[in-house]
């Protein structure tokens, strides 16, 4: 079967120490790759096994039934990778502009639910929530892995508590109505005593599916983490391992390091990193619909490498966007940065710009053209213009954008991601450093809630 995506590292390399330090690494990466096949083989990283898995994506075919036939929207509570994922798969089928429409081949027939990612804590940003959506008609999706994320908790106790008052009224009386049948849980398996999420949910009568303890948040989207919400967005989640089966399938056949592309990415970006002090690397699609992608990479790189001084710093654009907004760095500023630009076949696509209305003589070069000549001359242009420069340029072509080619994408970059952990000497899988800011955050909580209760016991200053 041909590859998904065509993986052009021909401008990477800029010179011969650099291409020397590319071999070098390039080498390393075999007990890396072996590393891989070994973890697959006895289990010890589940997140490779999800690509051949299918019988738990029949198991989510009632929640999926439910939400679609329930709730005109959906909204999924979580931060990071608990987030990132389902989004960037359900930005294959939600442009926002309105209620998304049953996707060909989809396994379920109902039109989907409008889906909205809050992965923040804005309070603005869910009083706006609240007062535009139905929450008579609205579904939750919480998602924590450890069921102690603080974020997470906050959004569903709140998100529960305004369901609660809604239904209550609606059933015209102090009764709270089914609230929890407006919920579904996802948090790892245990004692609920250890976990406060699943204890909450089964408090209130909450569904609850069970969060892989072995795949962690940023390496979960082709677990239920991100499955879930773009099956009831109508996507179809085979497809998407079938993509990523398509890239992970050759390496535990034994390929090469030189015949796997993932392999080749981190040895060319640590390689750049230790040679030429490329301490960034941009990734730019060049279509909305991988907007999404580029947050979704920026977690996964940055979390997964950046340990005891290592790693390089991602970098999110867009293009053309971006072309608008951060090409004249790129050009022209510290030679520090290395490109990945992903291009879809464009050409000949898209409306026809009318020559009636561009008649003038300065638009003769768009009149006529469709507007993916645009797009494709664009992208063409940024990559020539990034390559005379000498930047390390690599390019990714599609041919087309769906759930294949996504779960392809997916997977190659968490395989490079953990093949470039293996070359820098560093755990792809922990994060020891944020422990500290989330053990800061509940002590300036709970001195405000102590504050707050002697101010009400008539403790405070004066008293």
């Amino acid at each position: 079967m041909e590859p998904d995506f065509e993986h052009d590292v021909s401008s990477c390399l800029v010179d011969a120490p650099a291409r020397a330090a590319y071999e070098a690494e390039l080498g390393a990466c075999a007990a890396g790759l072996e590393a891989v096949r070994a973890a697959h083989a006895d289990g010890s990283l589940p997140l490779l096994r999800l690509p051949a898995a299918s019988d738990d994506l029949a198991a989510l075919a009632p929640h999926v039934a439910r939400f679609r036939g329930d709730f005109d929207h959906v909204v999924v509570l979580g931060t990071g990778g608990s987030s990132l994922g389902g989004q960037t798969l359900c930005a294959l089928a939600d442009r926002g502009f309105g209620p998304v429409p049953g996707a060909p081949g989809a396994p379920i027939e109902q039109a989907a639910p409008k889906l909205h990612f809050m992965d923040n804590v804005d309070p603005d940003t869910f009083s706006a929530l609240f007062g535009a959506l139905d929450l008579a008609r609205t579904g939750f999706i919480v998602i924590s892995k450890s069921g102690g994320t603080a974020e997470t908790l906050t959004q569903f106790l709140v998100c529960f508590d305004a369901v609660r008052s809604v239904l209550g009224c609606a059933l015209g009386g102090g009764g709270t109505g089914n609230a929890g049948a407006h919920f579904l849980a996802i948090t790892e398996p245990g004692d609920p005593g250890d976990n406060v999420l699943r204890r909450l949910a089964s408090s209130h009568g909450i569904a609850i599916l069970d969060h892989d303890p072995g795949v962690g948040g940023r390496f979960s989207a082709l677990s239920l983490v991100g499955l879930l919400p773009a099956m009831i967005a109508g996507l179809d989640a085979r497809a998407v391992r079938a993509g990523a089966a398509g890239v992970l399938d050759p390496l535990l056949a034994g390929a090469g390091a030189s015949d796997t592309p993932s392999a080749v990415g981190a040895a060319i970006s640590v390689a750049l990193n230790r040679t030429k002090a490329i301490s960034q690397t941009v990734l730019m699609p060049y279509l909305d619909r991988l907007g999404d992608f580029g947050l979704w990479y920026r977690q996964l790189w940055a979390e997964s490498l950046g340990k005891g001084g290592q790693g390089t710093t991602p970098i999110r654009a867009v293009g053309t966007v971006d072309q608008h907004s951060q090409l004249q760095l790129y050009l022209d500023g510290p030679a520090d940065k290395m490109f990945t630009l992903i291009m879809l076949d464009v050409a000949g696509s898209g409306a026809i710009v009318p020559s009636d209305l561009a008649d003038d003589p300065a638009l003769a070069y768009l009149s006529g053209r469709r507007m993916g000549d645009l797009m494709d001359a664009e992208q063409r242009a940024t990559a020539e213009t990034l390559i005379r420069r000498g930047r390390p340029t690599r390019i990714i072509r599609l041919a087309t954008l769906d759930e294949r080619v996504m779960g392809a994408l997916m997977m190659h970059f968490m395989l490079e991601t953990i093949l470039a952990a293996h070359l820098l000497g560093v755990d792809a899988f922990d994060q020891p450093a944020v422990e500290d800011g989330k053990i800061l955050t509940r002590e300036y909580l709970a001195a405000g809630a102590a504050s707050t209760a002697s101010a009400e016991n008539g403790e405070g200053v004066g008293s």
